[in-house]
């Protein structure tokens, strides 16, 4: 196996938050390594669970946690799995444990970067430019999924009942931040 690739600078540059907690505010994550995992076996939901440290989710749409370690079902053998980017021995240690499985095991991190939106009006915010209902009752706390912000794709985690992550691609980061920075005038 290769090693990791490397998480490029920050495509936001110094743009690290924005709005005010009363309505709404947009922060950049850190950076982290993420891996797209597709695997239909079950006898790899074990191993990747002792190895990564955290169970695969089974039914659609959601996340499971443990500490800083994240893994969303993104579809019925596709999941998203993502640490901080210092834990560099994730890869090399799920590839391990999946030998012998089908599998497919790609390093991402490069791929992408992360946003949190908070506040009451977050999901007003959001709202703007993706067509989810993002109610509670029908998005709750622990659901994922990718979906759409204006004429980009994300993939969108509420983290709270006020709190949202959005991971989206690095070529459209800017365009992401800058949407959601216009849906926030609004509320300001």
């Amino acid at each position: 196996m290769s090693e990791p690739t490397m998480i490029p600078a920050p495509p936001l540059g110094d743009r690290a938050a924005l709005g005010t907690p009363v309505h709404a505010q947009l922060t950049t994550l850190d950076a982290r390594t993420r891996w797209n995992l597709r695997l239909r076996a079950e006898a790899g939901f074990e191993p990747v669970a002792a190895a990564f440290g955290v169970a695969l989710p089974r039914e659609a749409c959601r996340v499971a946690n443990v500490g800083k370690r994240r893994a969303l079902w993104l579809g019925p053998d596709e999941w998203l799995l993502t640490a901080p980017a210092v834990d560099t021995s994730l890869g090399p240690a799920l590839a391990q444990t999946l030998a012998g499985v089908p599998h497919s095991l790609v390093d991402v991190s490069h791929r992408s970067c992360a946003l949190e939106l908070t506040g009451p009006r977050a999901t007003d915010v959001l709202n703007a430019g993706c067509p989810l209902d993002l109610a509670l009752t029908a998005f709750p706390v622990g659901a994922g999924t990718r979906t759409v912000l204006g004429k980009t794709e994300i993939v969108l985690m509420r983290t709270g009942p006020e709190a949202f992550e959005i991971d989206v691609w690095r070529s459209f980061a800017s365009y992401a931040f800058d949407f959601l920075a216009e849906a926030m005038r609004e509320y300001v």
